[in-house]
């Protein structure tokens, strides 16, 4: 399953409706990694490749998408993106992490495995 790019409108859907919520409750079916670029920025190029292979390593598993910071404003700004990639990880309890610049694979294999694919008992 490839990246999936992810619109302002759409996050509201399927992530998040910040604009009625004050209160984190995340709305997908899977955990989710956002990855904030743009198409400008060298190491937001680097990674790019990462989230495609880890897309579909983790296919069942979880979801990641992608939010061009110069097109999805609103969004960047919601969460405050002042520097790129940022990485938002979301788990299907709890509070989001976010990571700053770019990720070797091996370390975002672990957040996933260890943050992201651990049920709570």
């Amino acid at each position: 399953m490839p990246t999936v790019k992810l619109s302002t409108e759409q996050f509201k859907k399927d992530v998040f409706d910040y604009t009625q919520h004050k209160e984190w409750k995340y709305q997908g079916a899977k955990p989710a990694i956002i990855d904030f670029y743009a198409d400008w920025c060298g190491p937001c190029k680097m990674v790019a490749p990462i989230f495609e292979e880890l897309s579909d390593e983790y296919a069942d598993e979880l979801i990641i998408y992608k939010v061009d910071t110069e097109v999805e404003q609103e969004l960047s700004a919601a969460f405050g993106i002042q520097s790129i990639p940022s990485i938002l990880f979301i788990p299907m309890e709890g509070t989001p992490m976010m990571a700053k610049g770019a990720m070797p694979k091996h370390n975002l294999k672990n957040v996933i495995e260890e943050e992201l694919l651990v049920t709570k008992e």
